[in-house]
């Protein structure tokens, strides 16, 4: 799956399941209504099932909405705690999501801002 902008990319996760009969319309109004924000931001908003075997991404790319589908064959996503609300996860912890592998075991390093070049 390729993820975009690299490092700097947001991605924010719905905790709550989602109906996923919902489309790309459907989704960015979600966005919206559960995280207070602009789906056509760039960001990447992730969505799961109610039985945690299939989730959905959506992203504005500039030039349209992709809605991404996942469902795995076998087990679940490993997922936070069912409750309300939004977090923000990395785009190392996202591939780890998507692959299907716990994404809370991937720890991005933080480093801190170089004062000069060179």
């Amino acid at each position: 799956m390729m993820l975009g902008q690299g490092g700097s990319l947001k991605v924010f996760v719905a905790t709550r399941p989602i109906d996923f009969r919902k489309g790309i319309d459907g989704l960015a109004l979600a966005v919206q209504e559960m995280f207070g924000l602009d789906p056509f931001c760039g960001a990447i908003f992730v969505f799961r099932s109610k039985r945690a075997d299939r989730i959905k991404l959506l992203v504005w790319d500039q030039t349209g909405m992709v809605l991404v589908h996942k469902r795995l064959e076998a087990g679940k996503f490993v997922w936070p705690q069912v409750r309300d609300g939004v977090m923000r996860i990395s785009s190392a912890q996202l591939a780890a999501l998507f692959e299907g592998v716990d994404w809370r075991l991937v720890r991005p390093e933080r480093t801190r801002r170089p004062l000069a070049a060179g």
